[in-house]
Formats: C-alpha cells, sequence, structure tokens
C-alpha cells in the first residue's frame, strides 16, 4: 500500500493491512518468549529457542511444545501462556480494537480494513459490532466449559486449583490451542471421564466453527418466529447462509467420518484403544476426531497408532477447521470448494454449485491456490525435516501437518527436533496460523489490480494430463 505526500512528491509506504496483522502476531510472539525467558517463569534452566517455540505455538494456538509445560515452568510462566493462547485466538488486533469499541470511540476507516481482514469479513460493515459478538461468545463459551471441567477438576485439586485448572483448560480447548498443565500425558488420564471429554470436545467445536457461523445462527434463531409459525429443521436450515450451511455440513462430515475411521482402524490395537471397553473406545475416537479440528489435546499415546491412522489423521488436520473462528488449516469451506470444483470437472461443467448458489470464479481460484501453497509449504517443510530428523517418515508428515494446521499433536517428535527443525516447525505454526487469511488477500489483491491491465497475450496450446 503506498501513499503520495503532497509536499515532498513522494512515496511513502505504510503498513498494509496484511502487514499489520503479521507483524502483531510476531512481535506478540516475541514479547512472550522473553517474558518465558524470565526466572520468575521457570522451574529451571532451558535455551532461548524453546522458550521462543513455547511462545510461537501458544501465539498460533498449536499445542506442539518441545518441553513439560507443567513441569518447566511456573504458575507466572502458565499465565503467560494462556495470555499468548487468548491473544493468539482471537488476534491482537481485535483485542486492541475492542478497547476503541469499548469506549464507543469510532474505528478510522483504516482499522475497519485491517479487523475485515483479521476477522475474514466480506465487507466494513458492522465491523464494530462484530467485534462486540466475537468476544462476547468467547466469554460466554469459556466461563460454561470452565464450570464445567471446575466440577472434575474441584474434587481432584481442591477449590482453588481446580477453579484455575478449568478455566485455563477452558481457554485452551475454546481457542484451539491444545496446552495443557496436567504432565507430560496431557488428557490420557481423563479417557474415560465424560464430563471432561464432552466439554473439551464442545468448546473445540464451538470455537473452531468461526464466530460467523454463531452470529448467523442467532440472527435466525431470533427472527425465526417472524418467518415460520412451526419449528422445522428444513426450514431452519434453508434460513441459514451458504457459509454457515458449508461449514455445518463438512464440519459434521468430518467429525463423524473422522470417529468411524479412528475406531475401525485402532480397534484391535492394544496399545491405544483395543484393551478397553467398546463404549470407550467410540469416545476416545470422537475426541481425537474432534482434536482434529486443530486442537492438540491427545487422549491416547499418540506415537502408538497404526501409521494408517496417523497417515489418516494428517488429512484431517490439513482441513482444519473453519474461517473466523480460533481453529487453523486451509478451513472447511476452501476444502468444500475445491472438492465441489473437482466434482464439477468430472461432470463436464464449469460452474461449482452449492444449495442453489453458485460460487464465482475468483472464489475458486483463491480457493484452489490456499490448498495448493498451504500443500507445497507443508511439502518443503517435510522435506527439511526428513534432511535434519532422526524420526521415521510416518511421524514426520504427522509433525508438519500438524504444525501448519495449528492442531498440537505429536508422535512423541517434538522434543527430539533438532534446531533446524524447530526453526522449521515454528515457521510452519506462523505460517498456518495467519497464512490461509493471508494468502488468500494477497492473491485477491493481485489478481484485482491485475484485472484488466497489461498485455493480453493470445491464448496458447499446450497438453497437460
Amino acid at each position: 500500500m503506498e501513499a503520495i505526500d503532497i509536499h515532498h512528491g513522494k512515496k511513502k509506504r505504510s503498513f498494509s493491512p496484511v502487514r499489520r496483522i503479521a507483524f502483531s502476531f510476531f512481535m506478540v510472539i516475541f514479547i512472550g518468549s522473553l517474558l518465558l525467558s524470565l526466572p520468575i517463569a521457570n522451574n529451571g534452566v532451558t535455551d532461548y529457542i524453546n522458550h521462543l517455540f513455547i511462545a510461537t505455538s501458544a501465539t498460533c494456538v498449536t499445542g506442539l511444545v518441545p518441553v513439560v509445560v507443567s513441569e518447566q515452568y511456573t504458575t507466572f510462566g502458565h499465565l503467560v501462556i494462556l495470555a499468548l493462547i487468548q491473544i493468539g485466538g482471537l488476534g491482537f488486533l481485535t483485542l486492541l480494537n475492542l478497547v476503541f469499541v469499548v469506549f464507543k470511540k469510532r474505528l478510522s476507516f483504516t482499522n475497519k480494513i485491517v479487523m475485515q481482514e483479521a476477522l475474514n469479513q466480506n465487507s466494513l460493515k458492522d465491523i464494530g459490532r462484530f467485534i462486540k459478538h466475537v468476544i462476547k461468545y468467547t466469554i460466554f463459551f469459556e466461563l460454561l466449559g470452565a464450570i464445567f471441567l471446575s466440577m472434575v477438576f474441584v474434587p481432584e485439586f481442591g477449590l482453588l486449583k481446580g477453579i484455575y485448572y478449568g478455566v485455563w483448560h477452558s481457554i485452551s480447548a475454546f481457542c484451539n490451542a491444545g496446552f495443557d498443565i496436567l504432565g507430560a500425558t496431557s488428557l490420557i488420564s481423563y479417557q474415560s471421564n465424560i464430563i471432561v471429554n464432552f466439554t473439551i470436545s464442545g468448546l473445540i467445536i464451538c470455537g473452531g466453527l468461526g464466530f460467523i457461523v454463531w452470529v448467523d445462527i442467532k440472527e435466525v434463531i431470533f427472527n425465526y418466529r417472524k418467518k415460520h409459525n412451526k419449528f422445522t429443521f428444513h426450514k431452519f436450515f434453508g434460513d441459514l447462509a451458504v457459509h454457515t450451511k458449508i461449514v455445518l455440513v463438512v464440519t459434521t462430515l468430518l467429525l463423524v467420518g473422522g470417529t468411524v475411521a479412528i475406531y475401525l482402524l485402532e480397534m484391535n490395537n492394544p496399545a491405544t484403544i483395543g484393551n478397553l471397553p467398546t463404549w470407550q473406545q467410540w469416545i476416545i475416537s470422537f475426541f481425537q476426531s474432534t482434536t482434529l479440528r486443530t486442537a492438540g489435546f491427545a487422549s491416547v499415546d499418540i506415537a502408538s497408532l497404526h501409521e494408517s491412522t496417523k497417515l489418516l489423521m494428517s488429512v484431517f488436520m490439513f482441513i482444519g477447521g473453519s474461517p473466523a473462528g480460533t481453529a487453523g488449516g486451509i478451513k472447511t469451506v476452501t476444502f468444500a470448494i475445491v472438492v465441489l470444483y473437482i466434482i464439477s470437472l468430472v461432470k463436464g461443467t464449469e460452474k461449482v454449485d452449492v444449495f442453489k448458489r453458485g460460487m464465482s470464479d475468483n472464489l475458486v481460484k483463491r480457493a484452489l491456490s490456499i490448498a495448493i501453497i498451504s500443500f507445497f509449504l507443508s511439502m518443503l517443510g517435510l522435506f527439511i525435516l526428513s534432511v535434519s530428523e532422526k524420526s521415521s517418515f510416518i511421524d514426520l508428515v504427522f509433525e508438519i501437518f500438524s504444525a501448519f494446521g495449528t492442531v498440537g499433536l505429536s508422535a512423541s517428535v517434538t522434543p527430539y527436533l533438532s534446531v533446524i527443525g524447530k526453526i522449521v516447525i515454528m515457521a510452519l505454526m506462523y505460517i498456518g496460523r495467519i497464512g490461509p487469511m493471508t494468502m488468500l488477500l494477497v492473491f485477491a489483491k493481485k489478481y484485482n489490480q491485475s484485472k484488466g491491465k497489461g498485455i493480453i497475450y493470445p491464448h496458447g496450446e499446450v497438453l497437460i494430463g
């Protein structure tokens, strides 16, 4: 973005909205790493790169850790990590602009553009109102989750510590971070606890659906009685926006498909769920399918999963959650558009339609660009790790997609990464958190700026396929 200085006749470069978003995440990570390096934050000594890795993982709401968080860091360190998770989940600029909204200060046009891109909105209309919705839904879900989790943690750890653990893990789950302060085994000791499993799963799903979906559902419910006399699911679903419909359908298919697939692949594996009762196998399968929506909690030993399970989970992690939420990955809507485009090619048509609505060519191009570039970056990272690390190839594949999808599950690879490996994973976590959104905006701008400009060459004929 460039501005003309009238007095001096020179061009001044201003910070574009995309760069502001990327820079805000970078600064939060850097400041967080410095705070985690303080003696007051640590129980022992560890390298700065581990603090930087933890700060990156927390801010990018991933959950990959090279050290055991509960053992390495003090309560102060845990609170720093929790703050990074909350800031990373909502976005620093969202919280900053909330101050303007709360104190009824009018957002500048520039700030509105930045927030439009940070929150993945299509227009500048009601940006301030949408920010309020984001905060309200966040407080509601995190508070509700904290209450349910405290019902389990208070009897086990006492009143204050139990409430603290409930709040901490509720925020981590809703922000799809996957961090825990329970020990080195994540939630394995709670794999049969109904309250913990379904509360954490519910928070992950609610955060991963995206705030725009919740706003749409609320408005449809509010206006439903005005439009219809009797409730039917068909009418309710029909009133939802196309975006919401795609998110709900794809998320449901991924959750159900992942649950069934994990159960079938692991039901006879004694190292994971093979020796457990059937009902518990299904609960664990559902929980792990839910965590693939980009929250790295584990209720089984990930390293003990079959290779086929790890490969399938890698695909799900790459897809991730939904836009304008706390999840990562290429996003469910992007995945849906790519699949619909492939189906349209098979049918021999150039149109991409869904729920009686057509998708524009520009939208399809952006979805394909995000998917292809994201896969290319993941493969580049995998190539580097395959040279620098000694872990098995499938575990490296799992680690790469977990990092890019900001999931946080690991097959015991993260603690043993080399310095090069940690740098690669940090880069992927950072790109995974801001990348798909940033890439979409960059390609949209370049496309619109170049449209109708320059030389138009005659078409060349080449053979493909």
